[in-house]
């Protein structure tokens, strides 16, 4: 038992010690520990909150909801604007760009950009706590689980070893894409009378599978080309984006396609 341990702390000294050393310093980024506390305590609030709520009224949460999700289009549309324009200034290249671990202003301004997405990700576990104190239980699929909880395990280790780079491309359109993402659930909090404005929520998933698959022809360049860029991350990019456009087609095909062929 006690080699065992041993083992465990010889691999957590060297998760923490192969890090970029300039991301350390920020919260949640040194140990793999925070993040997999807040991931376990997340799965504990899915399997016991709907029980919690089962016998209860849903809570009414709409002028909180107006404010969180035009909050959060505000942070990715200030994240969007790092990416990008940290990204011009320092030249980057949308076809290869390896991590520029200096501490030149421009690599620590693209760092901090990928921390600030990182953290996002962490913000982002809330819409499930938000989905059931509602009492939306039929929005906590498979699909959202895996999504949240994976994407901050994905994005710590970006932030801890790969804070810039061809990171970036994933952040700058991720963030663009969730600027639009809260707006539709900003303007739908607002209540029943902005359903006309909103008959683009199918696209949203659209959208969302667009990404992925850019992330999928991005990524899956580089593992076929010389870049100096770890082809390790690449492949974890790739592998895992292929689980969201699967997961993501089949909640298309179900939500919009089936439902035409049933009516």
């Amino acid at each position: 038992m006690a080699s065992a341990w041993q083992s465990v702390l010889s691999v957590h000294q060297r998760i923490v010690d192969n890090g970029d050393k300039r991301a350390d310093q920020w919260p949640l980024v040194y140990s793999p520990v925070s993040v997999s506390l807040i991931f376990l305590v997340y799965l504990c609030v899915v399997w016991a909150g709907p029980r919690l709520m089962k016998h209860r009224e849903p809570f009414d949460l709409k002028i909180f909801l107006i404010v969180y999700n035009f909050a959060m289009v505000g942070l990715s549309a200030y994240m969007f604007y790092e990416f990008v324009v940290t990204s011009w200034l320092s030249s980057y290249s949308f076809l290869c760009q390896p991590v520029d671990y200096s501490n030149s202003p421009l690599a620590v301004r693209m760092a901090k950009a990928c921390w600030w997405f990182f953290f996002s990700k962490v913000i982002e576990l809330t819409d499930t706590v938000f989905f059931i104190l509602r009492k939306k239980n039929s929005q906590v699929t498979f699909l959202h689980i895996y999504h949240h909880g994976t994407m901050i395990f994905n994005w710590w280790v970006g932030i801890k070893y790969v804070a810039g780079g061809q990171s970036f491309f994933i952040g700058m359109v991720n963030t663009c894409v969730h600027i639009v993402m809260y707006s539709y659930y900003g303007l739908a909090a607002l209540g029943p009378h902005m359903q006309k404005y909103l008959w683009w929520k199918r696209y949203l998933t659209s959208l969302q599978l667009v990404q992925f698959l850019l992330f999928l022809l991005h990524s899956g360049y580089n593992l076929f080309t010389d870049c100096d860029f770890p082809d390790s991350m690449n492949a974890v990019v790739f592998g895992y984006c292929v689980t969201l456009v699967i997961l993501f087609s089949n909640f298309y095909y179900q939500s919009y396609l089936n439902k035409k062929k049933q009516k």
